[in-house]
């Protein structure tokens, strides 16, 4: 049965289950909805009217990390690490990617400098304790695992922002560069998104206004 996700162009949550299906070769719908006028049939479907959203069917499950997890176990081979400690590391730090998100947030939609630096400050820390998880040249070593897949989104983004207005958010980190270049490398990561998505983030940035806006998309 194809399974169907549901999100929006630029949802970081709804790419991660893109690349787990691409890396597994699955074939599979995707739909876009405007986010902020939901289509009555998607308010029906979603349990809590968020997306991402997968259809197997009749059934539907929800919450990203939930999405990436179910995919991966009725698509072998797994792409977790096989040993149960390794593992549940691994699930810890895809948590731990959430909060990287949120700092994300706070930086690209910051109406003041000094919620700016702030987030940004709060981005380099959080990111410090990545880089020192990391074994190289992806997350658990020379395997591409789920737990890249979480983060690849993260790191598209972060790559983009230091492409339009650098800010050395990798400098002094000692394996985070070459994870981030090998996991966006890779062709499932590349083909995640829309051939627009650039634009359309940088367009997302610039349309809120304020600090960030004019540092990202001074246009």
């Amino acid at each position: 049965m194809k399974p169907q996700l549901i999100s929006f162009k630029l949802c970081p949550f709804v790419q991660r289950s893109v690349i787990v299906l691409q890396e597994k070769g699955v074939d599979y719908d995707i739909e876009y909805i405007d986010i902020n006028n939901p289509p009555d049939w998607f308010k029906a479907i979603s349990p809590l009217g968020k997306v991402p959203v997968l259809r197997v069917g009749e059934a539907v499950v929800f919450e990203s990390a939930v999405i990436m997890e179910y995919l991966d176990e009725v698509n072998p081979p797994s792409l977790h690490p096989a040993e149960p400690l390794r593992k549940a590391q691994n699930r810890a730090w895809m948590e731990f990617a959430s909060s990287l998100f949120m700092s994300l947030h706070g930086l690209v939609s910051a109406e003041h400098e000094a919620d700016y630096q702030a987030a940004e400050s709060a981005l380099r820390g959080k990111l410090a304790q990545l880089d020192a998880q990391l074994s190289g040249p992806y997350f658990n070593g020379e395997d591409f695992n789920l737990i890249d897949a979480a983060y690849a989104p993260l790191l598209m983004r972060l790559a983009l922002l230091e492409e339009w207005a650098p800010m050395g958010l990798y400098d002094g980190l000692s394996k985070l560069p070459a994870w981030s270049a090998a996991v966006l490398a890779r062709p499932a990561v590349q083909d995640s998104v829309i051939p627009e998505f650039a634009e359309l983030y940088r367009r997302f940035i610039g349309n809120r206004d304020g600090y960030a806006a004019e540092r990202f998309d001074p246009l």
